[in-house]
């Protein structure tokens, strides 16, 4: 039985292994599922107060993803394209924040909202008036489950999402929930073995974790599938950028990106190249060489460095077998048939 809307307080302990009802995954916490997809029980309270009391404006911007899909890149290139009269590319700001803070601080995750408790900017019970800036944030919640306020179609709030192929999506949050593992280990004292993994996941049992969805935000295919029926359907509502086609053509995906979020690049602008020095900035080189990512510290526990690993394509080809690559290849298909979407690998 899976929840509703209608039913936010329960859980779907069909395949509980604990008398919690919850389920280990591919996740450093137990996962449960709520309205379709797995979550560790920290975030629920999050999401359904976003659910429920977050008030879309018509200028607000809404960046999504499944986890380790590319979220720290986009919100970097979001945010310095919506910012770039403040905090100017050519000549580039010495003062640019970006230079100086982590992307996910930026742009925070409503996810984890009560990480930021001083933030009028999360304060959802409160429909405040817009003021010159749009509001940028973001989340891994799947598209059916999102406020009913930025589904309406009365509001002009973008939503965009961009994804990555499942075999590296996978290999990236494998080593991501991995690392926190480790460092959870520390502070095993802290959580009871029921509601934290205390060892780190093989890839093996990862990997079938992935298969069957049971995976932060997953299963992987409809959390996809979600936003790419939607930007077919509401193209002006909904951008789906692909990870692959970023690394491969950055310059229109860009231009496509800031066109779509209202923020055009004009003619003088792409005359100075303002797009490569937007690009250049957010590069995953340049981020991951920033002082603040390979010293600072995420939610008040996690390094920034390990958002930071390898940002390539095709990095599945040194972990996954013949007969996992076969695996992934057949689920994706079956997954996607009919949907018009695919991946390059």
């Amino acid at each position: 039985m899976e929840t509703t809307r209608d039913d936010e307080n329960s859980f779907d302990d069909s395949k509980s292994i604990n008398s919690t009802g919850g389920r280990i995954g591919l996740g450093h916490d137990v996962l449960y599922q709520y309205q379709g997809f797995w979550s560790v029980a920290s975030f629920l309270g999050n999401i359904r107060d976003f659910q429920q009391n977050f008030k879309a404006l018509d200028t607000d911007i809404l960046l999504a993803s499944v986890p380790k899909s590319g979220s720290v890149w986009l919100k970097a290139l979001a945010f310095a394209i919506v910012n770039r009269a403040r905090y100017p590319i050519i000549p580039p700001s010495k003062n640019h924040p970006l230079l100086t803070t982590l992307p996910h601080h930026l742009v925070p995750f409503v996810d984890f909202k009560h990480d930021y408790p001083d933030s009028s900017l999360l304060d959802f019970t409160k429909n405040r008036s817009c003021d010159s800036q749009c509001r940028l944030l973001a989340t891994h919640v799947p598209y059916p489950s999102l406020p009913e306020s930025i589904m309406d179609s009365a509001i002009n709030c973008k939503v965009v999402y961009i994804c990555r192929n499942p075999q590296d999506n996978f290999i990236s949050l494998w080593h991501f929930v991995n690392n926190i593992i480790m460092m959870c280990q520390n502070n095993i004292e802290s959580a009871s073995p029921e509601n934290r993994k205390t060892t780190p996941l093989l890839i093996e049992e990862a990997f079938e974790y992935f298969c069957d969805g049971v995976s932060e935000f997953g299963p992987f295919w409809d959390h996809v599938l979600g936003y790419w029926r939607e930007s077919l359907e509401k193209p002006h509502k909904v951008l789906f950028l692909r990870y692959e086609d970023l690394k491969n053509e950055p310059e229109p995906e860009l231009k496509k990106l800031a066109e779509f979020m209202g923020y055009g690049f004009s003619v003088e602008e792409e005359s100075r190249g303002v797009i490569k020095e937007i690009l250049s900035l957010c590069s995953f080189q340049h981020m991951k060489n920033l002082d603040v990512n390979k010293n600072g510290i995420w939610r008040n526990a996690f390094p920034n460095k390990e958002l930071f690993r390898k940002g390539e394509v095709g990095d599945w080809k040194n972990y996954l077998t013949p007969a996992m690559v076969e695996r992934l290849d057949r689920l994706t298909e079956e997954k996607f048939q009919g949907s018009g979407l695919s991946f390059q690998n």
